[in-house]
Protein backbone atom coordinates (compact mmCIF):
# COMPACT_ATOMS: atom_id res chain seq x y z
CA UNK A 1 0.00 0.00 0.00
CA UNK A 2 3.31 2.19 0.78
CA UNK A 3 4.37 1.87 -2.37
CA UNK A 4 1.19 2.46 -4.31
CA UNK A 5 0.79 5.83 -2.49
CA UNK A 6 4.40 6.61 -3.32
CA UNK A 7 4.00 5.45 -6.61
CA UNK A 8 0.61 7.98 -7.26
CA UNK A 9 1.80 10.94 -5.48
CA UNK A 10 2.16 13.86 -7.73
CA UNK A 11 5.08 16.24 -6.76
CA UNK A 12 5.39 19.90 -8.24
CA UNK A 13 6.71 19.66 -11.71
CA UNK A 14 9.55 21.80 -10.94
CA UNK A 15 11.01 18.59 -8.71
CA UNK A 16 10.76 16.85 -11.66
CA UNK A 17 12.28 19.28 -14.32
CA UNK A 18 15.29 20.14 -11.70
CA UNK A 19 16.30 16.45 -11.12
CA UNK A 20 15.84 15.59 -15.11
CA UNK A 21 18.00 18.32 -15.62
CA UNK A 22 20.41 17.51 -12.96
CA UNK A 23 20.85 13.85 -14.00
CA UNK A 24 21.62 15.58 -17.60
CA UNK A 25 24.42 17.16 -16.19
CA UNK A 26 25.93 14.34 -13.99
CA UNK A 27 25.65 12.05 -17.22
CA UNK A 28 27.71 14.34 -19.58
CA UNK A 29 29.97 15.23 -16.66
CA UNK A 30 30.85 11.63 -16.21
CA UNK A 31 31.21 10.72 -19.88
CA UNK A 32 34.02 13.53 -20.43
CA UNK A 33 36.02 13.16 -17.22
CA UNK A 34 37.99 10.83 -18.67
CA UNK A 35 39.04 12.52 -22.00
CA UNK A 36 39.43 15.91 -20.06
CA UNK A 37 43.11 17.12 -18.87
CA UNK A 38 43.88 19.70 -16.42
CA UNK A 39 45.45 22.86 -18.25
CA UNK A 40 49.39 22.59 -18.45
CA UNK A 41 51.37 25.54 -16.92
CA UNK A 42 53.51 27.54 -19.50
CA UNK A 43 56.92 26.59 -19.60
CA UNK A 44 57.90 29.61 -18.73
CA UNK A 45 56.68 30.09 -15.26
CA UNK A 46 59.04 30.20 -12.40
CA UNK A 47 59.07 27.91 -9.86
CA UNK A 48 57.59 30.54 -7.68
CA UNK A 49 54.56 31.38 -10.19
CA UNK A 50 53.88 27.34 -9.85
CA UNK A 51 54.01 27.47 -6.49
CA UNK A 52 51.38 30.40 -6.11
CA UNK A 53 49.27 28.52 -8.66
CA UNK A 54 48.74 25.80 -7.25
CA UNK A 55 48.06 27.55 -3.53
CA UNK A 56 45.15 29.39 -5.90
CA UNK A 57 43.88 25.94 -7.05
CA UNK A 58 43.70 24.24 -3.51
CA UNK A 59 41.88 27.36 -2.72
CA UNK A 60 38.99 27.05 -5.23
CA UNK A 61 38.99 23.29 -4.72
CA UNK A 62 38.86 23.58 -0.96
CA UNK A 63 34.74 25.20 -0.88
CA UNK A 64 33.78 22.38 -2.88
CA UNK A 65 36.00 19.09 -1.95
CA UNK A 66 34.10 18.56 1.29
CA UNK A 67 30.50 17.84 -1.14
CA UNK A 68 32.30 14.82 -2.48
CA UNK A 69 31.57 11.23 -0.99
CA UNK A 70 33.26 8.28 -1.05
CA UNK A 71 30.56 6.37 -2.53
CA UNK A 72 27.50 6.93 -4.68
CA UNK A 73 24.62 6.98 -2.95
CA UNK A 74 22.09 4.24 -3.54
CA UNK A 75 19.43 7.07 -4.25
CA UNK A 76 18.57 8.46 -7.71
CA UNK A 77 18.32 12.14 -7.94
CA UNK A 78 14.57 11.98 -8.87
CA UNK A 79 13.90 10.02 -5.69
CA UNK A 80 15.96 12.40 -3.47
CA UNK A 81 14.63 15.93 -4.38
CA UNK A 82 11.30 14.28 -3.96
CA UNK A 83 12.14 12.73 -0.84
CA UNK A 84 13.78 16.48 0.56
CA UNK A 85 10.03 17.78 -0.80
CA UNK A 86 8.21 14.96 0.85
CA UNK A 87 9.56 15.41 4.54
CA UNK A 88 11.26 18.86 4.81
CA UNK A 89 7.76 20.64 4.15
CA UNK A 90 9.46 23.55 1.95
CA UNK A 91 7.76 25.33 -1.03
CA UNK A 92 8.20 24.30 -4.57
CA UNK A 93 10.03 28.00 -4.98
CA UNK A 94 12.79 27.11 -2.70
CA UNK A 95 13.83 24.42 -6.08
CA UNK A 96 14.04 26.92 -8.29
CA UNK A 97 16.16 29.22 -5.43
CA UNK A 98 18.26 26.65 -5.04
CA UNK A 99 18.82 25.99 -8.44
CA UNK A 100 20.06 30.05 -8.40
CA UNK A 101 22.61 29.09 -5.60
CA UNK A 102 23.60 25.91 -7.49
CA UNK A 103 24.65 27.95 -10.53
CA UNK A 104 26.08 30.48 -8.25
CA UNK A 105 28.34 27.67 -6.82
CA UNK A 106 29.52 26.59 -9.91
CA UNK A 107 30.34 30.05 -11.53
CA UNK A 108 32.85 30.80 -8.22
CA UNK A 109 33.91 27.00 -8.04
CA UNK A 110 35.23 26.76 -11.64
CA UNK A 111 36.77 23.47 -10.72
CA UNK A 112 33.86 21.91 -9.27
CA UNK A 113 32.53 19.27 -11.52
CA UNK A 114 28.79 18.46 -10.77
CA UNK A 115 29.35 14.07 -10.45
CA UNK A 116 26.87 10.96 -8.66
CA UNK A 117 29.52 11.56 -5.74
CA UNK A 118 28.47 15.52 -4.92
CA UNK A 119 25.45 16.06 -6.41
CA UNK A 120 22.96 15.11 -3.51
CA UNK A 121 25.39 16.99 -0.87
CA UNK A 122 24.47 20.28 -2.93
CA UNK A 123 20.90 19.41 -3.11
CA UNK A 124 20.33 19.12 0.63
CA UNK A 125 22.76 22.32 0.61
CA UNK A 126 20.91 24.64 -1.44
CA UNK A 127 17.25 23.30 -0.45
CA UNK A 128 18.23 23.90 3.03
CA UNK A 129 19.48 27.22 2.27
CA UNK A 130 16.63 28.05 -0.13
CA UNK A 131 13.89 26.95 2.56
CA UNK A 132 15.93 29.39 5.06
CA UNK A 133 15.74 32.23 2.64
CA UNK A 134 12.16 32.18 1.47
CA UNK A 135 9.80 30.17 3.77
CA UNK A 136 8.67 31.68 7.35
CA UNK A 137 8.59 28.42 9.04
CA UNK A 138 11.36 25.71 8.41
CA UNK A 139 13.03 22.99 10.05
CA UNK A 140 16.30 22.79 11.45
CA UNK A 141 20.12 21.44 10.47
CA UNK A 142 19.47 18.58 12.30
CA UNK A 143 16.10 18.01 10.92
CA UNK A 144 17.66 18.18 7.29
CA UNK A 145 20.37 16.47 7.75
CA UNK A 146 18.07 13.29 8.70
CA UNK A 147 16.11 13.98 5.61
CA UNK A 148 19.40 14.16 3.55
CA UNK A 149 20.78 10.91 5.00
CA UNK A 150 24.16 12.63 6.85
CA UNK A 151 25.19 13.91 10.21
CA UNK A 152 24.19 17.03 11.48
CA UNK A 153 27.95 17.51 11.60
CA UNK A 154 28.42 17.56 8.12
CA UNK A 155 25.17 19.03 7.27
CA UNK A 156 27.08 22.09 9.58
CA UNK A 157 29.52 21.85 7.18
CA UNK A 158 28.23 21.67 3.74
CA UNK A 159 26.49 24.52 4.94
CA UNK A 160 29.52 27.14 5.91
CA UNK A 161 31.46 25.79 3.06
CA UNK A 162 28.67 26.41 0.78
CA UNK A 163 28.19 29.67 1.83
CA UNK A 164 31.74 30.82 1.52
CA UNK A 165 31.83 28.99 -1.91
CA UNK A 166 28.73 31.77 -2.93
CA UNK A 167 30.58 34.76 -0.71
CA UNK A 168 27.28 34.69 0.90
CA UNK A 169 25.47 35.81 -2.19
CA UNK A 170 22.08 34.60 -1.06
CA UNK A 171 19.70 37.35 -2.32
CA UNK A 172 17.30 36.73 -5.18
CA UNK A 173 15.11 39.35 -6.44
CA UNK A 174 11.76 38.53 -8.41
CA UNK A 175 13.38 39.14 -11.87
CA UNK A 176 16.25 36.77 -11.08
CA UNK A 177 13.77 34.28 -9.79
CA UNK A 178 11.57 34.67 -12.74
CA UNK A 179 14.64 34.48 -14.83
CA UNK A 180 15.58 31.28 -13.84
CA UNK A 181 11.68 30.12 -13.71
CA UNK A 182 11.43 30.28 -17.49
CA UNK A 183 14.78 28.30 -17.79
CA UNK A 184 12.79 25.66 -15.83
CA UNK A 185 10.26 26.29 -18.20
CA UNK A 186 11.80 25.47 -21.17
CA UNK A 187 13.46 22.37 -19.49
CA UNK A 188 9.90 20.69 -19.19
CA UNK A 189 9.61 20.57 -23.22
CA UNK A 190 12.65 19.90 -23.40
CA UNK A 191 12.90 16.61 -25.94
CA UNK A 192 15.88 16.83 -28.16
CA UNK A 193 18.58 13.87 -26.04
CA UNK A 194 21.35 16.23 -28.34
CA UNK A 195 20.96 19.27 -26.47
CA UNK A 196 22.73 20.27 -23.57
CA UNK A 197 21.06 21.21 -20.56
CA UNK A 198 21.28 24.53 -19.04
CA UNK A 199 22.88 24.54 -15.66
CA UNK A 200 25.31 27.31 -15.71
CA UNK A 201 23.15 30.71 -16.43
CA UNK A 202 24.96 33.03 -14.86
CA UNK A 203 22.34 35.37 -15.37
CA UNK A 204 22.74 39.27 -14.23
CA UNK A 205 20.41 41.59 -12.93
CA UNK A 206 20.87 43.36 -16.44
CA UNK A 207 20.28 40.72 -18.46
CA UNK A 208 16.84 39.61 -16.68
CA UNK A 209 15.50 43.11 -17.35
CA UNK A 210 16.17 42.80 -20.83
CA UNK A 211 14.25 39.86 -20.68
CA UNK A 212 11.60 41.18 -18.91
CA UNK A 213 11.46 44.33 -21.57
CA UNK A 214 11.38 41.45 -24.18
CA UNK A 215 8.68 39.72 -22.45
CA UNK A 216 6.33 42.84 -22.09
CA UNK A 217 7.15 44.04 -25.83
CA UNK A 218 5.81 40.42 -26.83
CA UNK A 219 2.66 41.05 -24.62
CA UNK A 220 2.26 44.29 -25.54
CA UNK A 221 2.21 43.36 -29.49
CA UNK A 222 -0.06 40.47 -28.58
CA UNK A 223 -2.64 42.62 -27.05
CA UNK A 224 -2.45 44.55 -29.79
CA UNK A 225 -3.48 42.18 -32.50
CA UNK A 226 -6.40 40.98 -30.56
CA UNK A 227 -7.38 44.39 -30.49
CA UNK A 228 -7.22 45.24 -33.82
Amino acid sequence: MAEEWESSKVYPRVVTTLSSLLQRVVEINESSSSSTTKPLLSVWTTTNNEDEAKEEEEKKKKNSSVFHGVRKPGISIKKYLERIFKYAGCSPACFVVAYVYLDRFTRHCPNLSIDSFNVHRLLITTVLLATKFLDDIYYNNAYFAKVGGISMAEMNLLEINFLFGIQFELNVTPSLFSSYCSILENEMSFESPNAGPRLHCFISEEETNICKQKQLAQSNSKTTMQCS
